[in-house]
């Protein structure tokens, strides 16, 4: 073959491929990525979850300018149709030097229900993770389970459910817990400074309930607020019996933690930070039933990590912390109106139980004195207590009026006069485990129904959760994502859940749905329309945790998001850059970190935030029973 012969050989062998290469161009698989900058340089990101039939829609392209500048959109199904196209629409904002422009892309139009992906084209490559859309309760319902079942694998105690992160039983010894007096930290909580724990002679069962986080700690505190957000679940959600078992679980270990006889309240179970003679549960990584098998005795340095102290709210029949108190007899509250229908004689049971603790709440607790919710404080530091009084006197009202108990007027009284202070105080907040006004506010407003109580009504109790809501749209005005929650702060992701929950709370019990976009938008943000592209809920969407700060996650589970996975974990998400210099590790701990599907994740850092994909990184990626519950709320408000 002479040369000239292969050169015009190789011309038209060129001009064929060409005319096949643009033929694939037009008519190939939507999925191919096409010309235009490399999928790094581009992000799509999108709700992984679904979108609501009929809400409005909203997912984000973030790149350059140049690369976003000529692009456009196209929506395919699950068979590769081409279902809907268009351009993208204005630019939000900057986010960082990688992707310093973001755009909308505006779904709200797509309601057929489906699977879909998002492709780009012109001067833009790249394609989204899949997403649904469905109506809400096909969506949410799934997601609501998966929550309880992250439930289930944080039970201790005797009725653990097998699971193949669990083993059996765990911490049997609380069975007979030992009593301690109030342990002292230093000032910034990182020491215990007595030289051993002091027993009071006192000795209770405090067995069963549910680990706190990815430690094996029990709290009061959040249990009484998960309990609390289990039973307003239920209310939406009555025929769902892995919810209401698990709302009893919680329930039960509550009961146990509050003895109605000498008037006191148990706070804590189990010590997170000690010394050189009191080893804690977070100096060791292990699985929980391991506790159980330590060979220890008095005055070994191990003995408090089986041998767990137990510690009170208050010496017996002394007044107890407001916000505690409030938040208890919510709980119980809620349990007498579950049971009012079904069960009077248990209703009432409950009832008592919220009234006696109600009573022992301290109002007038010493201003310059932090709230004490945890040992040490810092754990769970708050400032509001006046929340949590409307939230247990509101719940106090409306089990009495279901069970023709003549106190409701009273408690309806000390409700509005709690919400009152609380809206004249310097520290409202939104929805998460230090601020439940939102709740109460709900609950408040069906028991005044349309009257007055110590100047409260339903119409200023209203005015608040909007301010709530305002604040999280003023926020989300000034980010390119749309976020009404702080990137650079602990526990952004249940202050999203958090946001959602209360623009549904809003909207059924006044009507109006001005709120409706926003909560699609908050809720798409912790599903995986956010910087980073995940999803902050283990197994909701393509990509989500994989290598979450959770011992019996990381011992037993699988390390690459397949097969065992702590399902339904919802985590803290992106938090300051400067909180994660620094991760934890043990040298019992699987070495786990896992990075996006392309690029790493700090590629998508911005704003002073970061996000970390690793089992130390219990920043980011550690799971808790206030953040899953407060999800599943928001879950199963939605409708």
């Amino acid at each position: 073959m002479n040369s000239a012969y292969r050169t015009r050989l190789l011309v038209a062998v060129a001009a064929v491929l060409g005319i096949l290469l643009v033929a694939v161009g037009l008519h190939g698989s939507p999925f191919d990525s096409g010309s235009g900058p490399s999928p790094s340089e581009v992000a799509v990101r999108v709700d992984q979850v679904g979108y609501v039939r009929g809400e409005a829609k909203q997912a984000y392209v973030m790149g350059t300018s140049a690369a976003l500048a000529g692009a456009r959109f196209k929506v395919v199904d699950a068979g590769n149709d081409v279902v809907e196209a268009g351009r993208l629409g204005a630019a939000t904002g900057r986010w960082n030097a990688k992707y310093p422009s973001v755009r909308t892309i505006d779904l709200s139009a797509l309601n057929t229900p489906g699977v879909y992906r998002i492709v780009l084209t012109g001067t833009a490559a790249g394609r989204s993770p899949s997403f649904r859309v469905a109506d809400a309760r096909e969506l949410m319902t799934p997601l609501v389970r998966d929550n309880v079942r992250f439930l289930q694998a944080q039970r201790d105690g005797d009725d653990v459910l097998p699971g193949a992160l669990r083993d059996g039983p765990s911490h049997l010894a609380d069975q007979d817990a030992t009593v301690y007096a109030d342990p002292e930290y230093d000032e910034a909580g990182e020491e215990l400074l007595d030289e051993r724990l002091t027993p009071t002679g006192d000795r209770v069962d405090v067995s069963g309930g549910w680990f706190d986080a990815g430690d094996f700690l029990k709290f009061t505190g959040t249990t009484s607020y998960s309990v609390a957000e289990l039973l307003l679940a239920q209310r939406e959600l009555p025929d769902m019996a892995e919810l209401s078992a698990e709302a009893t679980h919680g329930l039960t270990w509550l009961d146990g933690m509050w003895d109605e006889d000498t008037g006191t309240l148990y706070t804590q179970v189990g010590i997170g930070v000690g010394n050189e003679a009191v080893r804690t549960d977070h100096d060791v990584w292990r699985l929980p039933e391991a506790d159980d098998r330590l060979d220890v005795s008095p005055g070994d340095p191990d003995y408090t990590i089986k041998h767990r102290p137990v510690f009170r709210a208050a010496d017996p029949g002394e007044p107890i912390g407001p916000h505690l108190a409030g938040r208890v007899a919510a709980a119980f509250a809620l349990a007498a109106q579950r049971a009012a229908t079904t069960d009077p004689d248990e209703a009432m049971d409950w009832l008592d139980k919220a009234a006696a603790v109600y009573g022992l709440a301290d109002t007038a607790p010493d201003p310059d004195e932090p709230l004490v919710t945890a040992f040490p404080a810092a754990f769970y530091p708050e400032d509001s207590w006046q929340d949590d009084m409307e939230f247990g006197g509101a719940e106090l009202a409306l089990a009495a009026r279901l069970l023709g108990d003549d106190r409701e007027s009273q408690w309806a009284d000390d409700a509005a006069r709690w919400a009152r202070a609380y809206l004249r105080s310097d520290v409202k907040g939104t929805l998460n485990v230090a601020d439940v006004s939102a709740p109460a506010h709900v609950d408040l407003a069906t028991v005044l129904d349309g009257s007055r109580s110590n100047g409260i009504g339903a119409a200023d109790l209203y005015r608040d959760l909007r301010r709530q809501l305002e604040d999280g749209v003023a926020r989300a005005g000034h980010d390119p994502f749309g976020a009404g929650a702080v990137y650079d702060d602990f526990d952004a992701v249940p202050h999203t859940f958090g946001l959602v929950a209360t623009a549904r709370l809003y909207a059924r019990t006044t009507g109006d749905d001005r709120y409706a976009a926003f909560a699609g938008r908050q809720r798409g943000w912790a599903l995986g329309a956010n910087p980073w592209g995940t999803s902050f809920m283990i197994g909701a969407g393509e990509v989500f945790p994989h290598c979450p700060e959770h011992q019996s996650a990381n011992l037993k589970g699988s390390l690459d998001g397949k097969g065992a996975i702590l399902r339904g974990a919802v985590v803290n998400g992106p938090n300051a850059a400067a909180k994660l210099e620094e991760l934890n590790g043990f040298p019992t701990m699987r070495k786990c970190t896992a990075a996006p599907p392309s690029g790493a994740w700090t590629d998508f850092d911005g704003k002073g935030a970061r996000y970390v994909d690793d089992v130390g990184a219990w920043q980011t990626v550690e799971p808790a029973l206030d953040f899953t519950t407060t999800a599943l709320l928001a879950f199963a408000l939605t409708d």
